[in-house]
């Protein structure tokens, strides 16, 4: 493959990806994607085990959660193994490597949290001291905040290894993205999707991050055809606030982004991991402000109290 002369047009392309089910559910639908609007392009996919894939038994923020599942595929790029990488939006970090950058944005799933209990009962009616698994702080925090009689346990893993552990009853429900539970098929194991006031989502969740490198246009201009424009604003509503944060995946902030009509309302959260401290506000403006938006909250946030939070769980983690 010849990664200097992006604009060279080709007639083979290679994915890489990670190997879980999910990730590959996303890759495999990119390709069919591509081969749908360029049909006489072959595409390949490869897979390659990250970080985040090996270390199971520790929880992301004690090992620097970012870029824990995207930085052996973002190398293979850079060295021009693969032509194009496959992430789960919330997985990237706000700062690329020189050389890449996000490609296209497709359109968004499902951005909300999954309430999955063994028992079938909802957030709000779960029996009081339940076992609650999950490997977000950011899922952690607004749990105890509205509910500070549960127990939260570390749950590392795949989907379908998540969901085997509740089934095994090591937990009584669990917290995952809505959005893999759907891509995969499996939206019946949902006891109920939480509302955006009970758990803000993480940064990008429920979007598709397709990167590449800055100077391959034959790939941007052939990729641009799955793009989505409001996915791409909202995203980058979310993703400028976490960069004003300095925040990784693995931390107590979330920020969610939506467009209704014709404008960008962005709500944001920092809190402490215990829950009890919690600071949550929006802002709204025009749909090409979006990065500015997201700047805008965060300097909010910082100044409401946000600061000293965020500078305790740096300093513990």
């Amino acid at each position: 493959m010849n990664v200097k002369d992006g604009t060279t047009s080709r007639s083979a392309l290679v994915i890489g990806t990670r190997g879980s089910r999910l990730a590959l559910w996303q890759a495999e639908w990119v390709k069919s994607q591509l081969q749908r609007v360029a049909p006489e392009i072959s595409v390949s996919l490869q897979r390659i085990q990250t970080s985040g894939d090996k270390i199971l038994d520790v929880p992301l923020a004690k090992i620097g959660g970012k870029g824990l599942f995207v930085k052996e595929i973002e190398d293979a790029l850079l060295k021009g193994e693969i032509d194009l990488a496959v992430h789960s939006m919330k997985d990237v970090p706000s700062v690329l490597p020189d050389g890449l950058e996000i490609v296209c944005v497709p359109e968004r799933e499902d951005p909300r949290d999954a309430w999955i209990s063994r028992e079938g009962t909802t957030f709000q009616d779960f029996k009081p001291g339940g076992q609650i698994g999950t490997s977000s702080l950011r899922r952690q925090s607004q749990l105890l905040h509205h509910r500070a009689d549960l127990h939260i346990h570390m749950l590392r893993g795949n989907l379908d290894t998540r969901l085997k552990k509740l089934q095994q009853g090591n937990y009584d429900a669990i917290v995952l993205a809505a959005a893999g539970l759907r891509r995969l098929g499996w939206s019946q194991e949902i006891t109920e999707c939480l509302s955006i006031d009970v758990s803000l989502p993480a940064i990008g969740q429920g979007a598709l991050g397709l990167e590449g490198r800055s100077d391959d246009t034959f790939l941007k201009d052939l990729i641009l055809k799955l793009e989505d424009g409001p996915t791409r604003s909202t995203v980058n509503a979310e993703r400028a606030f976490l960069t004003r944060l300095e925040g990784g995946c693995q931390v107590p902030i979330a920020g969610h982004a939506v467009i209704k009509d014709g404008e960008l309302s962005l709500d944001g959260l920092i809190a402490s991991v215990d829950g009890k401290r919690y600071i949550r506000q929006s802002v709204s403006g025009a749909i090409d402000k979006a990065e500015e938006l997201g700047v805008e909250l965060a300097e909010n946030l910082l100044s409401a109290g946000g600061g000293p939070i965020l500078q305790e769980i740096y300093g513990a983690t």
